[in-house]
Parts: structure tokens; sequence; C-alpha cells
């Protein structure tokens, strides 16, 4: 039995009991610097799609906090969406995530369902609250009211898409006869939500299209993946996926053991395949890599990774 069906993306990415891969944008190694060179982006994507990869993730970060240390692909989310949809013909486009709280719905919803229908229905839509407190006072807007506006922003874009009559929400009252087009390919995009976007574990069990969350020790993920389905079937709702994100740093080494990094591990590809077959035991449908603390060059990495490790997976 598949998961719901909701876009080509969507269908394709996620499998139940299957773990596919998808890599992060940046595709380069800047461990020691906030903003990357964005060098060879581009040719970088298109390889991955090339090589096999199930998709492609970016970053919502609008401004460089130094305190957070990251700032992300640097193009803003949708426009390169847009850009990319353009260039490639076959990987998932997905954001992980888009900051609710700092963007009006309607332009999300627009935005998305543009990406969606330029790319042919390959946009994985990935939400979040927000974590970053500077970016707040930035846009003049409450951080202590995220999760409240997050809630609102998730109907208000549902109902846009559905087209509701007259709908009332936070955001505003899109009156009777106004239509937000264009709608997404299929009709609707997947909501992915990332963490706990404040709110209630039955909350993302019930609301989200998947859940998008931290690597953990095997067990403790394991724990956190069987309890966010069981509240899923108590609550009769069918199963939805989960995927996590993954920093890794691929030596030469093949048998190499794992050294701790940040949220993530550096090791040889025996040990990462490991991993990610406990991933896929434990019910992980999606791992995004991220190279940015990589050491070697990314394109020889790219490549081993989609000889030694996607056969197992995709």
């Amino acid at each position: 039995m598949n998961f719901q069906a909701i876009n080509k993306a969507y269908n394709e990415t996620f499998k139940p009991g299957r773990l596919s891969l998808g890599i992060f944008v940046p595709i380069e190694n800047h461990a020691y610097i906030a903003v990357p060179t964005m060098q060879h982006h581009l040719q970088r994507v298109q390889l991955a799609e090339e090589l096999g990869f199930s998709a492609v993730w970016l970053r919502d970060v609008p401004f460089n906090v130094p305190t957070f240390g990251d700032a992300g692909q640097i193009f803003d989310p949708f426009v390169y969406l847009g850009y990319l949809a353009g260039n490639t013909s076959r990987i998932a486009l997905g954001v992980s995530s888009i900051v609710l709280p700092l963007r009006h719905p309607a332009h999300v919803a627009k935005s998305a369902a543009s990406a969606d229908v330029l790319s042919g229905g390959r946009i994985l839509l990935g939400v979040a609250s927000g974590d970053r407190p500077e970016e707040y006072p930035a846009f003049n807007l409450p951080f202590e009211n995220r999760g409240e506006s997050f809630r609102s922003s998730m109907d208000y874009i549902r109902d846009s898409w559905d087209n509701k009559p007259g709908f009332a929400n936070a955001f505003g009252n899109p009156g009777s006869g106004i239509d937000l087009i264009p709608k997404p390919a299929s009709g609707k995009l997947p909501l992915l939500i990332t963490g706990s976007s404040r709110q209630s574990p039955d909350w993302l069990a019930r609301n989200g299209d998947g859940w998008m969350t931290y690597p953990r020790r095997i067990d403790a993920q394991a724990a956190i993946i069987a309890d966010w389905r069981t509240r899923m079937n108590e609550a009769g709702i069918a199963d939805k996926p989960a995927m996590q994100s993954l920093y890794i740093d691929l030596l030469d080494d093949p048998n190499a053991a794992p050294r701790p990094i940040h949220l993530g591990f550096s090791s040889g590809v025996n040990a990462l395949r490991s991993y990610l077959k406990q991933l896929q035991h434990i019910g992980i449908n999606h791992v995004g890599l991220n190279l940015r603390f990589n050491k070697a060059d990314i394109e020889p990495t790219l490549k081993r990774l989609a000889k030694e490790i996607l056969p197992d997976f995709n």
C-alpha cells in the first residue's frame, strides 16, 4: 500500500517501507563560513539528478544571522525553485522549510503552486515555525506567537488551494468570488512539517502530510517515529512519510568508523550504508544528505554516493 497520492514529487519520493536519498543545497563544503560561494550550484543540482538522487532541498533563510552561522543557499527559495524547475526535468524540488509566520500565506500558496505547475508537479513544501529569534523583529512580528501563526497560515494555504468560498482567517478573509491562482499541478501540495513547529504531537500527526525531523541515536529516533505513527493510527489517519536530515563527511577508507560531527557523522561508506539501513528499518522514508562538512571534493563524493549507496535504496 502506498501513501496518499498528492503530487508527482511526493508520490515518487516517499514509499512505505523504503528509504530514498536527497541532497541539501548548497552542494558544497563550507564548514567554516556562514555564506556559501554558490559556485557550480546549478551543475551540481543537475549532476544529482543525473546520478539518480530523489530530491534536492533548499532552505528559507532571509537574513544571515551571525549567531546561527548558516545562511543556507542564500537565494530566495521560491525564486530558486523556479530557476531549478526550468533547468531540471525529473528530480523533486524540496524546501526544508518555509518559515510560515514570516510570510503571508497567500504569497506562499501562490509561489509554491506556481513552482509546482512550472516544474510539472515536482515541489515538496516543507513548513516550519522558525527557530531564529533575531529574524522576527526584522519583520516586526512577535516571536512568542509563532505557533499560533503557523497553524493559521497552514489553514489559509490549504483553503486557498481548495478555493473555499469566503473563508475567515487571522491573515485575512478572502471573500467568495475571488480565487487564488494557479492551483498546484495536482490540486494541492504536500505540507511537510519540520520539527514540532510549536505544536502538540497529536496536532502534528493529524495535520501534516509528512514529518521532517532531525538526526538522533537510532533507538531514540525509533521511539519518536513509532510514537508519531501510533498517534496517527489511534486517530484513524492513514500512514504518512517521515524524513530526516543528515550531515555527512564521507572518508576515503570504506571501513572508517563513524565519528560525530554537527547533526551527523564522518565515516566510511560502509558505516553510512549501515546507518541508513537502520533508518529504513525504523520507518524513515527519506534522508536529505548535507555535504557542508564534507572534506573531499563534492563531485567525486556525489559519484561515490551514487555508485556505492544509492543502489541499496532508491
